[in-house]
């Protein structure tokens, strides 16, 4: 599974983004799929997270009500709606995918930055 992040870019606080990940090289419907992101001087670390079928959704606190992850299993791309940014969003956003085994050995993008000016 080979997955390709894209989206990411300068904004300013308070503005929106909307990041993509898409997958090729086989399906993804039936695996977890999840956004992470580092920021700098910091480990990575979750920020959302969607089951197979969509019908379960995880979200890290300081992201709730703010962003929106969801998935088009056809187009085998997750995305992640990104509102209200702050300051404290800017980080490298990756794209994983997990077939159950864990996200510590889940398949990775490339990462994509998103800067928030304050």
């Amino acid at each position: 599974v080979q997955l390709q992040a894209s989206g990411g870019g300068l904004v300013q606080a308070g503005d929106s983004l909307t990041l993509s990940c898409a997958a090729s090289g086989r399906t993804v419907s039936g695996y977890s799929l999840g956004w992470f992101r580092q920021a700098p001087g910091k480990e990575r670390g979750i920020v959302a997270a969607i089951s197979w079928s969509g019908g379960s959704t995880y979200y890290i606190d300081s992201v709730k009500g703010r962003f929106t992850i969801f998935r088009d299993n056809v187009k085998n791309t997750v995305y992640l709606q990104m509102n209200s940014l702050r300051f404290e969003d800017t980080a490298v956003y990756y794209c994983a995918a997990d077939d159950a085994t864990g996200w510590s050995r889940a398949y990775w993008g490339q990462g994509t930055l998103v800067t928030v000016s304050s």
